[in-house]
């Protein structure tokens, strides 16, 4: 899953990156309104976490363009402002959860686990595919109960595919949500992650449709 992190304070944007990325996910950062903006505009992400006092242009500015040009991300509001007039006025523009600072991570982790599993149209934490288990709240995986060891990359391909289960998913796709701006992105390195996922899992529930992309589906279905 990729996030994107728009906050002015560098160090703790950085801590939030470094934490998120120990959870299992990739994020940019952006450190003003309007490089966030931007980013959002034009990359594509699972989720957002947006400062409000934000240099150059403010965070409800930055959501009220995002949404009136059509990008429906989730967002996260992370901001020391904690009067509810504010907290009204980040819903209104477009906002779907807010967090106040100080907080407590394992608290945000949990809300960006909601946000981007309800936007995936999931009610649970634990995604099931047939015999296939994949916890985001544990980042663990289990195929009929056993644990299968993943690398960081193959789990968040995997959480990908699981989390839109029987549609096809393509290669551009995944791309796009397993990696950071800055890597070199090769959607060779897709096909190399996805022969590793069926080895080890033993089991075809990832199906290619060709000149499409991949399809995370349930045995017999």
């Amino acid at each position: 899953m990729r996030l994107l992190i728009v906050e002015d304070d560098r160090d703790l944007a950085k801590q939030l990156s470094d934490r998120l990325r120990a959870a299992g996910y990739v994020s940019d950062l952006a450190h003003d309104g309007e490089e966030g903006h931007y980013l959002g505009e034009t990359e594509t992400y699972d989720a957002v976490i947006l400062d409000l006092g934000l240099p150059v242009m403010h965070g409800i500015t930055v959501l009220e363009r995002w949404r009136s040009a059509g990008r429906t991300m989730p967002v996260l509001i992370l901001t020391a402002r904690d009067r509810w007039r504010e907290k009204v006025d980040g819903f209104d523009a477009g906002a779907d959860d807010y967090l106040t600072k100080p907080f407590n991570i394992e608290e945000l982790l949990a809300r960006l686990r909601a946000l981007v599993r309800r936007a995936a149209g999931h009610a649970s934490s634990e995604l099931i595919c047939g015999p296939l288990r994949v916890d985001t709240r544990a980042a663990v995986v289990t195929m009929d109960g056993i644990p299968i060891k993943l690398t960081a990359q193959e789990y968040r391909l995997l959480a990908y595919l699981a989390h839109h289960p029987s549609r096809v998913v393509s290669r551009t796709e995944l791309t796009e949500h397993l990696y950071d701006q800055d890597f070199d992105r090769d959607s060779n390195t897709i096909e190399v992650f996805i022969g590793r996922l069926r080895k080890k899992l033993g089991t075809p529930l990832i199906e290619t449709v060709r000149g499409l992309g991949y399809r995370l589906q349930a045995p017999g279905r």
